[in-house]
């Protein structure tokens, strides 16, 4: 082991501790305003924005620097895909953390985020680094190099030393692996500087453009720019909320969930996300390209007594099966508005994990019919979710507010019948 790699990793150690420190400060900060009962929300930002622009950006790099060399030794292999998939959980809790209005629930997803961050770095100090400094075809010191290019969200002080940063300035630059990470850290700088400039509607909704540029070939970079988004949501200039009416005699129809046009590995947690967003009493239109007799037994063994399997179709090409919540025992349905079938059919994601309810809320939409729809119903102004709308499905959606808080929001959210259809 070389003086070079000695230091190299000192360096790493050190800049972790820093990034330690720097997460317990802001959590502890948050754990003070919610016990003193004080407004939360200001902490949760600064978490947020800290977890964005310093922690995830790490991580991202680290990927392509540090776990990269560290998958070419073979006792390594399992210990750099939990590291990954703890990355995918850290940028997922943090985009809940983004989204939640309860003191208590984001002190929650907080304690969550320490004790992951901090099992994540001993793994990486106590595993992974010292087996790559005893490698002699590893040069640790220029990965810690271009990390750091990689990591480097914006054009202000380091939080690496002077003279790492100056390390290797005499040898030839390194090209950047991952330059989507960079731009994109540019991108959210310019966003959150367009936002206190008075544009945060127009910040929302180029920020949104990118989450939905990025949310299926890079899923790791898009949950960074969900929590940007929801941050700037709240910077956003306030518009008033228009309500509209429940149009008297509306017939609900259950949505048909397609998912033949899915990936194998989605349609199962796509059905699923569905059924646990659906209210009593309703239900959704599997629409499938075989028998999806295994995906009864799951339900059977996941919601025994909780669901409801009817038949409509049996192939040869197509399988149609209704899914359904029944209405629990002594619970009445409301039926405001008129009958059991005039009320348009309710897609309540309360009571699911911020995680999971935007993931529910689009195959919800993905599945409708045009000149269909179904009433969004969450404990907080969905307008986040909006900006995403409009990023993924311009012109292709409604959005009409029915009721606007303080406590419930419902949103009736349709797809429009395309131009020229009857």
């Amino acid at each position: 082991m070389t003086s070079t790699q000695t230091e190299a990793l000192e360096t790493i150690l050190v800049f972790h501790r820093l990034l330690e420190n720097d997460l317990y400060s802001r959590v502890d900060a948050l754990k003070r305003v919610a016990e003193a009962g004080g407004r939360h929300e200001p902490a949760v930002a600064e978490l947020v924005a800290y977890l964005a622009a310093e922690v995830l950006p790490h991580a991202v790099a680290e990927e392509q620097t540090v776990y990269r060399a560290a998958s070419a030794h073979p006792a390594l292999t399992v210990v750099v895909s939990e590291m990954v998939s703890e990355h995918q959980s850290l940028a997922l809790v943090t985009e809940q953390l983004a989204d939640v209005t309860n003191a208590d629930e984001a002190m929650g997803l907080a304690q969550q985020i320490v004790v992951l961050f901090s099992a994540h770095v001993r793994k990486e100090n106590d595993v992974v680094l010292p087996a790559l400094v005893v490698d002699d075809e590893v040069d640790v010191a220029q990965l810690l190099t271009q990390m750091h290019r990689l990591a480097k969200a914006a054009p202000q002080e380091s939080p690496l030393p002077e003279d790492v940063r100056q390390a290797n300035a005499s040898t030839e630059a390194i090209q950047t692996p991952d330059p989507d990470a960079a731009v994109l850290s540019l991108l959210l700088q310019g966003m959150a500087a367009l936002a206190q400039a008075d544009q945060g509607d127009l910040a929302c909704r180029l920020t949104a453009s990118a989450w939905a540029a990025l949310r299926r070939p890079r899923p790791d970079l898009a949950a960074r720019v969900a929590a940007t988004l929801h941050r700037l949501a709240h910077l956003a200039s306030a518009e008033p909320v228009a309500l509209r009416p429940r149009a008297a005699g509306q017939r609900l129809v259950d949505p048909a969930l397609d998912v033949r046009s899915l990936a194998p590995a989605q349609r199962h947690r796509s059905i699923f996300a569905a059924y646990e967003a659906l209210a009593p009493g309703a239900g959704f239109v599997l629409v499938n390209d075989h028998d999806p007799k295994p995906l009864r037994y799951q339900f059977e063994a996941e919601h025994a007594g909780e669901f409801t399997w009817d038949s409509l179709e049996a192939g040869p090409q197509v399988w149609r099966v209704r899914i359904g919540r029944p209405v629990r025992a002594g619970h009445t349905p409301d039926k405001t508005g008129g009958s059991e079938n005039d009320a348009e059919l309710e897609l309540d994601v309360r009571s699911l994990a911020h995680g999971r309810r935007h993931e529910s809320i689009f195959a919800a939409y993905e599945a409708l019919v045009p000149g269909a729809g179904f009433v969004l119903v969450n404990d907080h102004d969905p307008k986040p979710l909006r900006y995403q709308f409009e990023a993924e499905h311009p012109g292709a959606f409604s959005w009409d507010y029915l009721e606007a808080g303080p406590q419930a929001w419902r949103v009736r959210i349709g797809r429009v019948l395309p131009a020229g259809s009857q």
